[in-house]
């Protein structure tokens, strides 16, 4: 485990602690608190308890000195820090590298199956994407280009959400709770750093996104991580007004950093009537349907 990975996985431990659900001794099971407190969260005391295990032990976790921490270890102190499933997974993503994820190497780039595609362009009533490593957007049908923005006319790097999310001043007015939306993008590409700590791709897209977004740069700071797998996005488009989608997340089987993304919207509700306008719109010319001048359209 490198330097900077032992670091990340203390990092993570310290500021999942001072936000265990703001848990007092007695909500974490410890018995009544005895004193006051300085920080928010349990002392380090109490959660090597939690675990099982010795405080030293535990400090020396926490402060990534620790290269040797079995399962069961990182398992109990994972469940005395109440880590959710991303995050869990994400501590052992720190704690135990794949093989072969010291080296420094670009990651492979993701080719999408020519069945996948017959898929994407058979599902013409909802805005679906295949996004891959880092948020990239690989693939898109004319509903999703509709929704977000022409990805296919952007460069190969730039064709990725993140970039879009940040970078391209329409998401902030597309994405009703853009702050929201941002965050949860940050924190999806934290826990792919996890996975993936020397992709040179994500290097670039993590330094670029630092340079010209402050929020990225503080939400970046913050380690949450986070595993898109089904929510609700709400949006302002300036050809349809405000609707709401609900959104799936299907990984594939063989390549768990590739995903269909699947908008919805429920039925017989005004939100549907707004996608229903905007698909058909994206059936004629989805740059139009895009970039519309709502003074024009209605």
């Amino acid at each position: 485990m490198t330097r900077g990975r032992r670091a990340g996985r203390g990092v993570r431990l310290r500021r999942r602690n001072r936000r265990v659900c703001g848990a007092s001794p007695g909500e974490a099971g410890l018995g009544p608190d005895t004193g006051r407190r300085r920080v928010p969260g349990l002392r380090r005391e109490e959660v090597a308890r939690l675990a099982g295990i010795s405080v030293d032990y535990y400090v020396r976790l926490e402060r990534g000195r620790n290269a040797n921490a079995s399962a069961q270890v990182l398992d109990a102190v994972a469940r005395a820090l109440r880590l959710d499933a991303a995050e869990h997974a994400h501590l052992f993503d720190l704690a135990c590298p794949r093989p072969g994820s010291a080296r420094r190497r670009a990651v492979p780039p993701q080719r999408v199956r020519p069945g996948l595609l017959r898929l994407l362009g058979s599902l013409t009533d909802i805005p679906v994407m295949i996004m891959g490593h880092r948020l990239d957007v690989l693939a898109a049908n004319p509903l999703a280009k509709a929704l977000y923005t022409d990805f296919d006319a952007l460069p190969h790097r730039d064709r990725n959400l993140a970039r879009f999310i940040f970078l391209d001043p329409a998401a902030r007015d597309l994405l009703a709770n853009w702050e929201t939306a941002a965050r949860g993008t940050v924190s999806v590409l934290r826990l792919y750093a996890g996975r993936h700590p020397h992709d040179p791709r994500l290097t670039e897209l993590v330094g670029e996104l630092s340079v010209h977004d402050e929020d990225f740069r503080q939400w970046w700071a913050d380690h949450d991580v986070l595993q898109y797998t089904h929510g609700t996005k709400h949006y302002h488009h300036p050809l349809v007004g405000e609707f709401t989608l609900d959104y799936e997340t299907l990984p594939l089987p063989d390549d768990p950093d590739q995903a269909l993304y699947l908008y919805t919207a429920e039925p017989d509700t005004p939100s549907a009537h707004a996608l229903r306008l905007l698909g058909s719109w994206a059936a004629t010319d989805p740059t139009a349907a895009r970039n519309a001048d709502p003074e024009n359209t209605r």
